[in-house]
């Protein structure tokens, strides 16, 4: 996937490069520990870091062409309130120096509430991922993608792949925390149903957030019928400490080619919460093995899903 002679070295160990991303990536909160920055400095250099390790070779890059090595780009898809540019800013590098081309998107803008995506009908979004991966097919030359998203960004995919035609372009969807089957909120979703005028005003502003709740009329269409599509491989990493996705297990699919792993199983010590997921070095494991085909003899697969 890239030019001959700029192929980044591939880390002897990708727990150790992820740890030490996770360091780059947290520099700024630390400096504002320790040497009384200011928040906005402190996110400057949390900025600065992400343009640094953002934009390595083989992330973004348009001129890269599939190869026999990886013959499938990687598609990044952000999760609500997320944005390309930071929020990948230790999967995206890690992913690039394991050979892989890595294309990031950027979806569910609205021009009202800048800064944030993610938060805009989920049918819409799943319509730019769409073009989005229609865009990297024709750049790359690939026959199809694998795609990696969190959180919302690992369910929104489904949407595409079930009612869009994205079952022919993707090989393998893996989602990290994903809401595959609405969240409660730690109870929150309901106590908004007890308030409608609460309800109404989130759905007008950021429809993304009441289209996730448990039982709402997107995810009944999502799941309707099954969880997955065939030709399609699945595999889900989730934490049972997501204070997001409540209960946890509503990560889980149910289907043909899907593996649920619990990174705690594979680390009982790691507390990754929801958002923090995209940072634990075990969580970068398994997305390196999913995408490689490899699924280790140590890793201990969850079927709590099916319960």
């Amino acid at each position: 996937m890239f030019p001959a002679g700029k192929t980044p070295k591939l880390p002897l160990n990708p727990l150790e490069a992820a740890a030490a991303l996770t360091a780059r990536a947290t520099e700024g909160l630390s400096m504002a520990a320790t040497e009384s920055l200011s928040m906005a400095q402190a996110a400057a250099v949390t900025t600065q870091a992400a343009d640094t390790l953002s934009h390595s070779p083989g992330i973004d890059d348009w001129s890269a062409r599939a190869d026999e090595a990886h013959p499938r780009p990687v598609v990044l898809v952000h999760g609500t309130f997320g944005n390309a540019e930071t929020y990948w800013i230790v999967t995206a590098p890690v992913l690039a120096a394991a050979g892989y081309s890595v294309f990031r998107l950027d979806y569910g803008a609205d021009p009202r509430i800048p800064l944030f995506h993610g938060i805009t009908s989920m049918e819409e979004s799943a319509e730019e991922l769409a073009a989005f991966v229609d865009r990297v097919l024709a750049a790359t030359g690939a026959e199809k993608v694998d795609i990696v998203g969190h959180s919302q960004g690992g369910m929104l995919p489904r949407y595409y792949l079930k009612f869009l035609g994205g079952a022919s372009k993707v090989h393998h969807l893996i989602g990290l925390a994903p809401n595959n089957h609405g969240t409660t909120g730690n109870g929150i979703a309901a106590l908004m149903k007890q308030y409608p005028i609460t309800l109404e005003l989130t759905n007008l502003v950021t429809p993304a957030l009441t289209e996730q709740h448990q039982g709402s009329v997107f995810m009944n269409k999502l799941n309707e019928g099954g969880d997955t599509v065939e030709g399609v491989r699945y595999t889900v990493i989730a934490t049972k400490y997501d204070q997001v996705v409540t209960p946890y297990t509503g990560c889980f699919l149910k289907g043909p080619n899907v593996r649920n792993v619990l990174v705690q199983d594979l680390c009982p010590a790691d507390i990754s919460m929801h958002n923090t997921l995209v940072y634990s070095p075990y969580a970068m494991r398994e997305l390196l093995n999913a995408l490689a085909g490899r699924a280790p003899e140590d890793t201990k697969e969850t079927s709590k899903a099916a319960l």
